[in-house]
C-alpha cells in the first residue's frame, strides 16, 4: 500500500515538474512577444500625446509621445533615483498644454541638485515615453508628501502635495538633453528573461527523479 502511494506520489512529483517547465516555456514565449512589442514601440515615430484625461493602461507604457504647453514653474518634484550616473534625483515638472496637464520627468540630476535644479518655464516641447503613474513609494519606502520626500513617481500624490489640480494620470519620461542637468533620455528598458533557464532546471529535476524513482523500483526499493 506504501509502496503504491509512494509511487503515485513520486510519477505526480514528475508530471508537475514537466508542467512547470513547459509553463515556464510558455512565459518565454510571452516574454519575447512583450520585447518585440516594446522594442516596435520605442523605434516608432513619436505620435502626439493624449489628453490629459486619457486612462492609460499597461500598453501604452514605452509609446513615444509629443507635446508642447509652458511650463509650470516652481513646482518641481524630487524623486529619488539611481541611475548609471549614480544616485540623485528625477525632476518632475508640470507643464500646461491645450489638452490639460500632464507630469513631465524632464530628467535626472545629482543628490547635490537636489531643489537646485535649473527652472523650466515659458513655452516648452516634449518628446518622450508615455510613463504610468508609480502609486505608494519605493521598496520598503513610502512616499512622505508633507516631507517632500519621494521615492517613487505617483502622479496623484504630487499633484495634491503641489495643489496643481487635475493632471494626468500618467507622466511623460523626457527624451535625450545633451550633456544638461536635468539629464533627460535615461529611462531603462529591460525586461529580465530567465525562462529558457528556469525551464531547463525544472525539465531537469524532473529527469533526475525520474532516474532515481526507476533505480529505485528496478532494485526493490522504497
Amino acid at each position: 500500500m506504501r509502496s503504491a502511494l509512494a509511487k503515485l506520489l513520486t510519477i505526480a512529483a514528475i508530471l508537475g515538474f514537466v508542467g512547470l517547465g513547459v509553463w515556464q516555456l510558455e512565459r518565454l514565449q510571452w516574454k519575447l512577444a512583450l520585447i518585440r512589442h516594446v522594442e516596435a514601440k520605442l523605434a516608432a515615430a513619436p505620435a502626439p500625446a493624449p489628453p490629459a484625461t486619457y486612462r492609460a493602461t499597461p500598453d501604452d507604457t514605452y509609446t513615444r509621445v509629443t507635446v508642447r504647453g509652458r511650463w509650470l514653474s516652481g513646482h518641481n518634484a524630487y524623486v529619488q533615483a539611481l541611475t548609471d550616473l549614480g544616485g540623485g534625483y528625477w525632476v518632475m515638472t508640470p507643464l500646461d498644454t491645450p489638452r490639460g496637464r500632464i507630469l513631465v520627468n524632464r530628467g535626472f540630476v545629482p543628490a547635490d541638485m537636489r531643489g537646485r535644479a535649473p527652472a523650466a518655464s515659458g513655452a516648452g516641447a516634449v518628446t518622450g515615453l508615455l510613463r504610468l503613474t508609480e502609486p505608494g513609494g519605493g521598496f520598503l519606502r513610502a512616499n512622505d508628501p508633507a516631507a517632500g520626500r519621494w521615492y517613487s513617481r505617483d502622479v496623484a500624490a504630487i499633484a495634491a502635495a503641489e495643489r496643481l489640480g487635475p493632471v494626468a494620470s500618467w507622466f511623460i519620461d523626457a527624451g535625450p538633453s545633451g550633456a544638461n542637468w536635468p539629464r533627460g533620455g535615461m529611462t531603462v528598458v529591460a525586461f529580465r528573461n530567465a525562462h529558457f533557464s528556469y525551464a531547463l532546471t525544472w525539465f531537469a529535476m524532473a529527469a533526475l527523479l525520474a532516474v532515481l524513482a526507476w533505480r529505485a523500483w528496478r532494485r526493490g526499493g522504497r
